[in-house]
């Protein structure tokens, strides 16, 4: 699960650069005066494009990373299982989402459209920990069935 998210932490920062490229052109730098106008316009535009394809990339492995989460919730008796299975289907919902992004981008909004009621399983997730918390396991019973045998 760690090395799953600790991959799309530096694609996501690399991704940064086609925003700070597109900047760049934008505010007209003395260096990019070969350029007219419309041609630094364009490769704005063309810098933008590539920050949207590697935020698909990024999103494969917001998908992956969700697999091992979802069944540590599910497994463990500190959360209730629908939210396991909520990641789960949210982890499903990126894992689509990016590789329709790959294969069929102009399918990616219809398709990010449909998933999303699974993708807010990550925000219902983090509002469970926020609001009400892992419930604690009960250590006397434990306790008292070890003592008893």
């Amino acid at each position: 699960m760690v090395i799953l998210i600790v991959v799309s932490i530096p694609i996501a920062f690399l991704n940064e650069l086609n925003s700070f490229a597109a900047l760049a052109l934008i505010r007209g730098a003395d260096f990019l005066s070969i350029f007219d106008k419309i041609q630094r316009d364009a490769l704005a535009m063309f810098f933008l494009h590539l920050h949207g394809r590697g935020f698909v990339v990024a999103e494969m492995f917001w998908g992956l990373w969700l697999f091992p989460l979802a069944m540590l919730v599910y497994k463990s008796r500190f959360l209730p299982r629908f939210l396991g299975v909520w990641l789960a289907l949210a982890g499903f919902a990126w894992v689509a989402l990016s590789l329709t992004g790959t294969l069929w981008p102009l399918y990616q909004d219809k398709v990010n459209t449909y998933l999303q009621p699974a993708i807010v399983g990550e925000i219902a997730f983090m509002l469970w920990l926020l609001v009400k918390g892992a419930r604690p396991q009960d250590a006397e019973p434990a306790a008292a069935a070890s003592s008893a045998a």
